[in-house]
């Protein structure tokens, strides 16, 4: 944390009128304070999204379907297992395990799930579950948010994303996800993870409704809970895709984020956030270009490999980089590419 904090209206300021390079500048400076080695880091993983079932019809999200619907799914363990054996075959060690929220699923199904992965397969960490899903669970399961989580972490599961966090403003969440769950909601999830010792990440997307001001009161939120529990170990930041979703068809005005916009909240973000050690480049949304230009916008980390997405190329986005791509990536701007685990610890150099 440092002493002289940015403040809202200093961090909207710096957004809306600093100079692009001099953010790109300072943020790299922070950075480099935070991590002084000058090594990037990215994790080997596989998205693995058990169902597309889920009641919360986000509008912003093309991925869903309806229980009813004919392409409507829940894998099978065995379909599951195929997936982690193709990870591990090229050397992965986390599976980021979310779904769409589905009505009918309570929490046995869930402890059964993650016990067998991690009995079968104990060198993968899973991280998995997103906010949205485990206060489900809870109301489903009718137990306390600790106790879905408490009974998840019993099983193997090893620290939660910051999916569903989009933008933490109520005003927002009840236009583009009026089902969701509202943001105090999203920040006890974490709260209570962070309480039982499992970290989490927190995320945002951007370009739909929101204000600057709402953006930069999202990392006011989670930093102000940073301070209180340590928790948060990365932050990562998207921007909407728009494609095939319906709240594109409600809004056509919604025009598509510039690349300049995404590195200019990237930089404003790492100044902002002084309590967070790893921010995330998103080279998924961004290409691999822009998501190579983050890495001087203040992001340490190029996230995964994405050996499987469903959720974002539902959506449009159709980016995908491998380990090669991504070593040559971070040392083409003269950084150290290193594979890390989940808990951002160094597996591997390059």
């Amino acid at each position: 944390m440092s002493e002289n904090r940015l403040s809202i209206d200093e961090a909207i300021e710096l957004i809306e009128n600093g100079d692009l390079k001099e953010l790109g500048r300072m943020a790299l400076a922070r950075k480099r304070e935070l991590h002084p080695n000058g090594i990037t880091t990215f994790v080997v993983d596989r998205n693995i999204n058990y169902t597309n079932v889920c009641w919360v019809d986000c509008k912003f999200c093309a991925f869903y379907r309806h229980e009813k619907d004919e392409d409507g799914y829940i894998l099978t363990f065995d379909e599951i297992d195929e997936k982690i054996d193709e990870l591990i075959a090229i050397g992965g060690t986390q599976i980021l395990f979310q779904g769409g929220v589905h009505p009918r699923l309570e929490i046995e199904w869930y402890e059964d799930l993650v016990e067998h992965i991690h009995n079968k397969y104990p060198t993968i960490t899973i991280h998995g579950f997103s906010a949205i899903e485990i206060d489900y669970i809870a109301k489903r399961s009718k137990i306390s948010i600790s106790d879905v989580l408490k009974r998840l972490n019993a099983k193997g599961l090893s620290s939660i994303p910051g999916a569903g966090a989009e933008i933490l403003s109520d005003r927002v969440r009840d236009i583009i996800a009026p089902k969701k769950l509202d943001k105090d909601d999203w920040l006890e999830v974490h709260r209570e993870a962070h309480k039982l010792g499992i970290k989490s990440t927190a995320t945002m997307m951007f370009g739909t409704v929101e204000t600057t001001r709402e953006i930069v009161e999202h990392w006011d939120y989670i930093r102000t809970l940073q301070d209180e529990t340590g928790g948060f170990r990365a932050y990562i930041m998207w921007s909407f895709q728009s494609s095939n979703t319906e709240l594109k068809a409600e809004l056509p005005e919604i025009e598509k984020q510039s690349s300049s916009r995404y590195l200019r909240l990237l930089a404003v973000s790492r100044l902002f956030l002084d309590n967070f050690k790893n921010i995330q480049s998103s080279w998924v949304t961004q290409g691999s270009y822009i998501g190579q230009m983050a890495l001087m916008y203040g992001a340490n980390d190029l996230g995964s490999t994405m050996m499987e997405e469903n959720v974002v190329s539902a959506a449009g986005a159709t980016n995908c980089m491998n380990t090669d791509e991504m070593i040559t990536l971070i040392r083409d701007i003269g950084e150290k590419p290193a594979k890390r685990n989940t808990a951002y610890e160094i597996l591997e150099r390059y």
